[in-house]
């Protein structure tokens, strides 16, 4: 067995399905793993080939799923990339091999256990990237750039990001992943952009948190106010608003 690996990132997990492909034309699929890094139990008799990243073979393959199959396919394949199970480069790459054999009816498949576990995995991302752009904070930095940190499962800021783009066009503003280190940059009247930050960076951001404007103490006032002690209910709050994703909102912080 081949075991491809490759970094959590598009253009690495395009490139690595390019050539896993290449190689199964001669193998076999069934004789193809494909796994993110890191891989932190190796199997003895298994050959791992770390693949790097190719913008050209990366391209080829998302074209190859927007014209073979479809743009709603590519979409659902977009978000299973961006999710952090261990299995999703598999599931990506087990749909896909449905999908270039039965073309745009792919997503109709219900009964085929590759694609549902696609349009599951889909689903995951989705739904923590809705929760997310309800429970994302904003600082405000002398009120010129406001900064939000998320530590979310999957790798879903830019979504996020996507969403706050229409609804702060005119302000600088990012949205920061803690668990990545990774920024969604959205520069005044501008397009949003990822960026990759260093641990020195990290931390000299990771300290904006400590901040306070105007608004927060009115805005944690407000989330006191309008609670009803009798009605409240911690159960309730826990499952629509889990601990984990608490952390960074400012009205449950001392």
């Amino acid at each position: 067995m081949k075991v491809y690996t490759c970094k959590d990132r598009l253009t690495d997990i395009m490139t690595c399905i390019y050539d896993a492909w290449s190689e199964a034309l001669q193998i076999g699929h069934n004789q193809i793993q494909l796994k993110k890094e890191p891989v932190f139990q190796q199997t003895l008799f298994d050959e791992y080939i770390h693949i790097d990243g190719d913008f050209s073979k990366a391209e080829k393959v998302i074209r190859s799923i927007r014209r073979n199959i479809s743009e709603e396919a590519y979409l659902n394949v977009y978000y299973a990339t961006l999710c952090a199970d261990e299995d999703s480069l598999q599931a990506i790459y087990n749909f896909l091999r449905v999908g270039f054999a039965v073309g745009n009816t792919v997503l109709g498949q219900y009964a085929n256990s590759h694609v549902m576990k696609l349009l599951e995995i889909r689903r995951r991302v989705s739904n923590e990237a809705h929760h997310f752009r309800e429970f994302a904070r904003f600082q405000s930095l002398d009120s010129k750039v406001y900064v939000s940190h998320l530590e979310p499962k999957n790798d879903v800021i830019m979504l996020v990001g996507n969403h706050f783009s229409d609804r702060m066009p005119s302000e600088h503003w990012m949205i920061i992943d803690d668990n990545r280190k990774t920024a969604c940059v959205h520069v005044k009247n501008g397009e949003n952009y990822l960026r990759y930050l260093t641990d020195e960076e990290f931390e000299t951001l990771r300290q904006t948190e400590s901040y306070e404007d105007e608004y927060t103490g009115m805005w944690k006032t407000f989330f006191h106010a309008i609670s009803i002690e009798q009605r409240k209910n911690y159960i309730c709050q826990r499952n629509l608003f889990p601990l984990w994703k608490r952390k960074h909102a400012v009205e449950f912080k001392p």
